[in-house]
């Protein structure tokens, strides 16, 4: 059974997936061409409608949403689609390198702009606000022990590096690549995986973090800045251990199409550049995030101390003086 795509690529069914037959070219892999069974790429949709619900119950109700939030979401869903509703995915089955790069886009990229969608502030506003409403379950769902417990930094991160490590390095790669259910499951975990870990990170939304517990000093973008950095050199050695493999790191990708003429090893050197050089991206844009939200923090304390001043006078200042004269009072008299 043949298909074809919007830019003329054929494949082939092989169970519920489709299978490139042409090798890959730019046109071919963003090539509108979902799967069968488009499970991510529905997902990615009915996210966007989800969203899109909130947004208009707020502004039926007279209540204003930042139009850049729903840029970054929509872009977000985007990088969702292009991953998996196009020639990425079926080429993703053939070719560790494009694998990697829907893993690192999926995993890391897309997280960012839907967190930065601040969706779990937009449900909160969007439910209405009753005692035991829906509204007060998903707080407490929030702040309950759980979430605090997998919203920890130690936790997010561990999880974070478990679905590189973890995943390649063991026979659960295979494993999960043999059907189309556990390859769908692996994409699912890794939008799930990345968006607890910038949750907490970007701290944009409601979390654990903020209010209470552990959660006041982590809660500061310089020490969140600090947990974006640690897991980069284990990321980083990731990639440089894929790259400088001798041998197949995984072997679902050991026999690529063989009319492609492609080199399986220097494929996986080639995947694992892309998980080394994609770090570089993202981070950035969760530094620039993290830097303008100390910015804002620091100019916020800077108009509450100085309303506080002409409301009070400076208590601090006074405080400071009134101890520098009793200092001054006191070498008076020893001398």
């Amino acid at each position: 059974m043949n298909g074809g795509a919007a830019a003329g690529t054929s494949g082939t069914m092989s169970g519920w997936m489709w299978m490139p037959v042409d090798p890959p070219t730019l046109a071919r892999l963003f090539a509108f061409h979902p799967q069968p069974v488009p499970i991510v790429a529905l997902l990615g949709a009915a996210l966007l409608v989800a969203y899109l619900v909130g947004v208009i119950v707020l502004l039926r109700r007279g209540l204003p949403w930042p139009p850049g939030r729903l840029v970054w979401w929509v872009l977000g869903i985007a990088t969702i689609e292009l991953m998996t509703a196009t020639g990425f995915d079926g080429y993703g089955m053939e070719l560790f390198s494009v694998h990697m790069l829907q893993h690192m886009v999926i995993g890391m990229l897309t997280p960012i702009l839907l967190c930065l969608g601040a969706p779990m502030t937009l449900l909160l506003r969007a439910l209405p606000a009753r005692p035991r409403g829906a509204r007060s379950v998903v707080l407490a769902i929030v702040h309950s022990g759980a979430v605090r417990f997998i919203a920890n930094p130690v936790t997010t991160v561990l999880l974070f590096l478990f679905s590189l490590y973890g995943l390649y390095f063991t026979p659960a790669f295979d494993w999960l690549m043999s059907t189309m259910w556990g390859h769908n499951l692996m994409l699912v975990h890794f939008l799930a995986i990345g968006m607890l870990y910038f949750w907490a990170v970007l701290g944009v939304d409601p979390s654990p973090r903020r209010g209470g517990g552990f959660t006041g000093a982590f809660g500061q973008p310089a020490l969140r800045i600090g947990e974006l950095l640690v897991p980069i050199p284990f990321h980083a050695f990731f990639g440089v251990a894929i790259m400088m493999a001798t041998t197949l790191v995984v072997g679902f990708y050991a026999r690529p199409n063989p009319s492609w003429n492609v080199d399986p090893l220097a494929d996986q050197q080639l995947a694992g550049g892309i998980a080394w050089g994609f770090t570089e991206a993202p981070t950035l844009l969760v530094l620039a995030v993290l830097f303008m939200q100390w910015q804002r923090s620091e100019a916020r304390y800077e108009r509450r101390h100085d309303r506080r001043v002409l409301r009070e006078g400076d208590v601090e200042l006074e405080a400071y003086n009134a101890r520098l004269a009793e200092y001054a009072a006191r070498d008076r008299s020893l001398s």
